[in-house]
């Protein structure tokens, strides 16, 4: 009888052991609960953030392309606004006297031996710039702005024929009046003239800021100094001279080879991205001056981009026809 008195206490005991241990294990669980509840919100809040941010950056992209696109148009607006002035450089200051625009009228029809009819007749005409104590060295630039467009072009190709006029001991030089991403662009392209000479290929630069390279019968047009730059370096020409002042900045690469121009065919092609593409720029334009909604803008702008990086993805030398 005390011995089986003695097996029930130790079970009792055994089982006492158990129950502190069950009770033990379910403190830990609902404490492991509690930390993968806590682990799981961590994560939630980091997921909103991360969408968040996502989000932002989804935005400033979309930002930053309006303000590409915003600044283009500014760009060519104030190119526009600009095509009727002219700029002469190297006139002495005063010697306009107090009738500028009768001085001008005069002197660009001495200038350029041109017998304007009508007379020249200006919107207006001032100099620009802040007046310098050593005026005989650095006279201020004249501009002015002709009623009549075509008068202005007749002066801006008479200067170009002649290049600069000597007038008893000052060069006057004329010339048109671009932005300054123009003008940049431009003297850009101009830089390239050596290397273009060099290579025998014909050229020629049109408003605003468009390069023409011509040879061997194949042409094409370039609206970017760079992508002109990377096209020459396609071609296997000898060194430039190393004393020339003027000599472009050498391109690295490992994509050498010999460059061609494209066909009819593939100016086709490049006509058809440059029509699709000044479309788009057209509807892009459309809809912000419609107030249309904001997600409808930032939507044409990127299909805008991502089909302008297609263009660019394909060859300059062969363009692909685009799929219908």
């Amino acid at each position: 009888m005390d011995r089986i008195l003695q097996e029930i206490t130790t079970v009792s005991r055994h089982i006492e052991g158990m129950d502190a241990s069950l009770t033990s294990l379910t403190l830990q669980t609902k404490s492991m609960r509690s930390d993968i509840a806590d682990f799981q919100s961590r994560v939630t809040g980091l997921e909103q953030r991360m969408g968040s941010l996502e989000a932002q950056a989804t935005t400033s992209q979309d930002r930053d392309q309006v303000l590409l696109y915003l600044k283009s148009k500014l760009t060519d607006m104030e190119d526009r606004s600009q095509r009727d002035i002219i700029c002469l450089l190297g006139i002495p200051e005063n010697e306009e006297g107090t009738d500028i625009q009768a001085f001008l009228s005069s002197t660009l029809s001495k200038l350029t031996s041109l017998d304007f009819d009508p007379p020249l007749e200006f919107q207006r005409a001032h100099r620009v710039g802040p007046k310098h104590c050593d005026n005989s060295s650095r006279p201020r630039p004249i501009i002015a702005c002709l009623l009549q467009h075509y008068q202005n072009r007749q002066i801006l190709q008479a200067a170009r024929n002649h290049g600069p006029f000597r007038v008893d001991q000052y060069d006057i030089r004329i010339t048109a009046d671009y932005s300054k991403e123009t003008d940049e662009r431009r003297k850009a392209f101009l830089a390239l003239r050596p290397w273009l000479c060099q290579m025998e290929i014909k050229y020629g630069l049109f408003y605003p800021a468009r390069m023409w390279v011509t040879k061997n019968g194949g042409s094409k047009d370039f609206y970017n100094p760079e992508k002109l730059r990377l096209f020459l370096d396609s071609f296997q020409s000898p060194p430039m001279d190393s004393t020339s002042t003027n000599r472009p900045h050498e391109i690295t690469g490992d994509n050498k080879g010999t460059g061609t121009f494209p066909s009819g065919k593939e100016k086709t092609n490049t006509a058809l991205y440059d029509t699709e593409a000044s479309q788009r720029g057209r509807d892009i334009e459309r809809l912000a001056r419609s107030h249309d909604d904001r997600g409808q803008v930032l939507h044409a702008v990127a299909t805008h981009t991502q089909l302008l990086e297609r263009d660019k993805s394909c060859s300059p030398l062969k363009p692909t026809t685009p799929s219908s």
